[in-house]
């Protein structure tokens, strides 16, 4: 079994990052969140859920590094910022459960950006499973409609001729 860098191998496996991206694209971009409240509180326990698994994983691999490391420091500032929307958003009715679920869903998504970084496992940005170091991959930028990077990264060669649809 291989192990991503800085992990033992009878540590637990890693996180299910493509599971956990797949649940925030059900929620961002906005014309594609739910409008049931039944399926928008099963989405908001998703994404808590999600969120309280990945935070232990990201504090774990930031202890390996130095306390001036500039992605340690900005994934801490990340797991505080998702702690606070955690507690902030535990109470019903608080705040409206669209907003709730996006700003979890944008917490989520930032935090497993982080946990990629942190630990070495790489996910390909058009079909959300693993880049081996065993398979071709491609650059990959993806332009948002304001001209900024939306999203950068690698994709598998094959998946460089796939439409994807969300």
């Amino acid at each position: 079994m291989k192990t991503a860098p800085g992990r033992a191998a009878t540590d637990t496996p890693p996180l299910d990052i493509a599971t956990m991206r797949a649940s925030v694209a059900e929620v961002l971009p906005p014309e594609v969140t739910p409008a049931d409240p039944a399926t928008l509180e099963t989405l908001t326990g998703l994404l808590r859920g999600h969120l309280e698994l990945l935070i232990p994983e990201i504090e774990q691999a930031t202890a390996r590094l130095p306390a001036d490391d500039a992605p340690r420091y900005c994934a801490l500032a990340c797991i505080g910022e998702a702690r606070g929307k955690l507690w902030a958003f535990r109470r019903p009715g608080v705040y409206d459960a669209v907003v709730c679920a996006r700003k979890l869903a944008r917490s989520l998504l930032a935090l497993c950006d982080h946990y990629e970084t942190l630990t070495g496992v790489r996910m390909c940005l058009a079909c959300d499973q693993p880049l081996t170091d065993a398979e071709e991959t491609l650059p990959y930028g993806k332009v948002s409609r304001s001209g900024g990077a939306a999203a950068s990264g690698r994709i598998h060669a094959r998946c460089a001729t796939t439409v994807r649809v969300r």
